[in-house]
């Protein structure tokens, strides 16, 4: 498997992934130190001039800790752009991203050779996240360099095939960098992952209960004491089917259990006293399955380690090798 410089020195094969209104620079900075690559969503900077100076922020902070630790250097990081015709800045922010060189770009929604291009030209690479094969071979053929398989059990906008089947009829034909989201929240995961066919583990929701996470404290807790079984998968919030803390959706007023099909202009809810007031993302908790291994709020860095750890233990139980490329 051909694997990009800027994805080859990671500390744990681990892409933490883009989470709408909750990663920011604080997230993203501490996750490429922890040794992973940190994401964040384009349009969490609001409004879009904030773009420039997070990426300012993100850049100076990262060569600075680069200078101070060359035996660890940060891992890169990525923007992820939605490519679907609604975002109406799409071309000023790959403007701003060219203009620091971000060197991973993760597209959703949608796949555009131009937007590849772009990319290709200022020495990036683009990662395109995908529900099935049809879509993978669609994003490769329009230039993609790798691509995100999202299996059932995902946070947020999940397929709905299991990460076996995905992964499976994807390496028949793609040899380049993959990375496999859902339900994914330990070192023993990340693993798992890779003995299946993929190159790193994509992970979200375990970073929403983290100290430098921009989320709701009541949101942290609710990943805490949050199972399996608490995550509800419905199409009602956006149009497209995608997995909830059931804990949200309650106190919007709405029932879990009993929830009619929704549309894209389907965004506000609730009732009684919450009616109307209740909005997709901003109150309507995204999450993955993988969150009963989530049991305290902590910073990025205890959590990467902790992976680092239990990726090691389980490589060891396997008989191979237990360090990491940069591991003690």
């Amino acid at each position: 498997m051909s694997i990009p410089a800027s994805l080859s020195r990671l500390w744990l094969p681990v892409i933490g992934s883009p989470l709408f209104i909750i990663s920011g620079p604080e997230l993203v900075i501490a996750q490429c130190k922890a040794g992973i690559v940190g994401a964040f969503p384009a349009l969490n900077a609001r409004p879009q001039g904030l773009l420039d100076e997070w990426l300012h922020r993100i850049t100076e902070e990262l060569a600075a800790h680069n200078r101070d630790h060359p035996d660890r250097p940060a891992a890169p990081y990525a923007v992820n752009q939605i490519v679907h015709k609604s975002n109406d800045r799409l071309e000023a922010d790959l403007a701003t991203c060219e203009k620091w060189q971000v060197p991973i770009t993760i597209t959703s929604l949608g796949a555009r050779t131009e937007l590849n291009q772009a990319v290709h030209g200022w020495g990036g690479i683009t990662m395109h996240d995908v529900i099935d094969d049809r879509f993978a071979r669609k994003a490769v053929e329009k230039g993609a360099d790798g691509l995100i398989a999202v299996a059932a059990g995902a946070g947020g906008h999940a397929g709905r095939l299991s990460p076996f089947a995905i992964i499976q009829e994807i390496r028949q034909w793609f040899s380049g960098p993959l990375a496999l989201s859902g339900a994914i929240a330990t070192g023993d995961a990340v693993l798992a992952a890779q003995a299946m066919g993929a190159d790193f583990g994509y992970i979200g929701s375990p970073f929403i209960a983290t100290v430098e996470a921009n989320a709701d404290e009541r949101y942290k807790q609710g990943i805490v004491a949050g199972k399996a079984s608490d995550i509800v998968y419905s199409n009602l919030f956006t149009g497209v089917h995608g997995n909830y803390l059931r804990g949200s959706i309650e106190a919007a007023g709405l029932d879990p259990d009993n929830l009619p099909e929704g549309d894209y202009k389907t965004m506000n809810f609730g009732q009684g006293d919450n009616a109307g007031k209740a909005k997709a993302w901003r109150d309507i908790w995204g999450s993955g399955q993988g969150i009963g291994a989530v049991v305290e709020v902590e910073t990025v860095a205890a959590r990467v380690d902790r992976m680092a750890r239990e990726y090691n233990a389980a490589k060891a139980r396997l008989g191979l090798s237990p360090a990491l490329s940069q591991a003690a």
